[in-house]
């Protein structure tokens, strides 16, 4: 009973004063609604960055030629011819935590059609590749072993080149085109699958067996890359290591010798760009955090004014027989009640700010209820950090001096 009539005198004495309360409350309403977005967007663009790696493979292992490039070093031509087609053979039959291996050849040039002409890239690779890169045909077919065996002049085209060289929406399948100087016949068209996470136009893209692409256009005996897919996402790390050590063996390197190849899973990639988004949500949320700690410091600038303000009232309650501890427990209740208020306010604000910047700037959102909890939390022990010192200020004032101050 007690503390509820502390509560209540402690909620008369906010009300009584609106408009300075509010004010108070502003840092703490900034702080948590800013700590909620930032950690919103945070959240959003990892989601947003492993459904759209995931979307180009999530189970995909990219085997490229030449040592790990990741610290930016160029290398020579040589270095960049070292994968064959016994590799691709050998990873094929030796590599059992793999469901599809294609080979991948590719180079660009201009894709032709009658007086439409279109610069894109192709790529070689066998039917396998439809399902490593969980690409879907819109119409037609995809080549067959056999066309890949005898290096057949057949196409898929992506949905960017079809609008580009077919622009009167006529069926592109079955027509004839040409890939610089030599004619293709279109099978199929993908379906349309947009930009990957690098802003990257996956329909932009000419489809063909490997064997034509490395003997018609390039007129190359090696293999720029073999792209893979784990049989699940759980066991790609064991993949890479198993495909790694077939092509150690396959190349014949010695212990002490680096690899002349890298291996790569898209869990990586993930990983890589997940810590990434982490680090800079961490960082907005510092800057964010800034705000609380203003609130809280507006907290105890209002809560020694009200001590000072409500000196001669401390003293008469206190003259009366009102305990330190009581008056101790009325500014604590107020300043939690004015950093909790702020937090429910500012959970409101940082909600429908999220809302808006998901609908209105397009931005990947997704609120986690721990950023919730956590501002709650934060305002509590704000209101009780920042309330007690005030409210322990005023319970131990002298009854006497009290009530003579003016």
């Amino acid at each position: 009973m007690r503390i509820l009539n502390l509560v209540k005198i402690a909620f008369k004495a906010i009300v009584l004063n609106k408009m300075r309360t509010l004010l108070t409350m502003l840092g703490i309403i900034i702080g948590v609604a800013s700590v909620i977005a930032m950690l919103a967007i945070g959240e959003g663009s990892k989601e947003s960055i492993r459904t759209t790696i995931s979307s180009m493979g999530s189970n995909m292992i990219n085997i490229r030629p030449g040592e790990d490039t990741r610290g930016g070093v160029r290398q020579e031509a040589s270095a960049m011819e070292t994968l064959t087609l016994d590799d691709y053979y050998a990873i094929k039959e030796q590599a059992d935590l793999l469901t599809y291996t294609t080979p991948l050849v590719n180079g660009s040039g201009q894709v032709i059609n009658g007086s439409n002409n279109w610069p894109s890239s192709i790529y070689g690779v066998n039917p396998e590749y439809l399902n490593i890169k969980v690409l879907d045909l819109q119409s037609g077919s995809m080549f067959t072993d056999a066309e890949v065996k005898s290096a057949s002049k057949v196409v898929l085209l992506g949905q960017t080149v079809v609008d580009n060289i077919f622009p009167d929406g006529e069926d592109p399948v079955g027509a004839t085109i040409r890939f610089g100087n030599i004619p293709f016949k279109v099978i199929g068209v993908l379906s349309e699958k947009g930009e990957n996470t690098f802003g990257q136009d996956q329909d932009d893209v000419v489809i063909a067996p490997y064997t034509t692409v490395q003997k018609r256009i390039l007129a190359i005996d090696y293999l720029n890359q073999i792209v893979a897919s784990a049989a699940s996402e759980e066991q790609a790390p064991d993949a890479v290591t198993q495909v790694t050590e077939i092509l150690r063996t396959q190349h014949k390197l010695a212990d002490n010798e680096d690899d002349d190849f890298n291996v790569r899973s898209m869990e990586e990639l993930i990983s890589t760009f997940s810590s990434t988004s982490e680090m800079l949500t961490v960082l907005l949320v510092a800057v964010a955090g800034i705000s609380l700690l203003i609130g809280g410091i507006g907290i105890m600038n209002i809560m020694y004014v009200s001590v000072k303000e409500r000196t001669k009232e401390i003293g008469l309650r206190m003259a009366v027989g009102g305990k330190g501890s009581d008056i101790l427990m009325q500014f604590l209740i107020e300043a939690i009640l004015i950093s909790v208020t702020g937090g429910v306010l500012g959970v409101a604000l940082g909600l429908g700010a999220t809302v808006f910047i998901e609908n209105f700037l397009n931005w990947p959102t997704s609120v986690a209820l721990y950023s919730i909890v956590i501002s709650f939390a934060v305002c509590a022990v704000t209101g009780i950090f920042f309330g007690w010192y005030p409210a322990r200020k005023a319970s131990s004032l002298d009854p006497i001096t009290a009530l003579r101050y003016e």
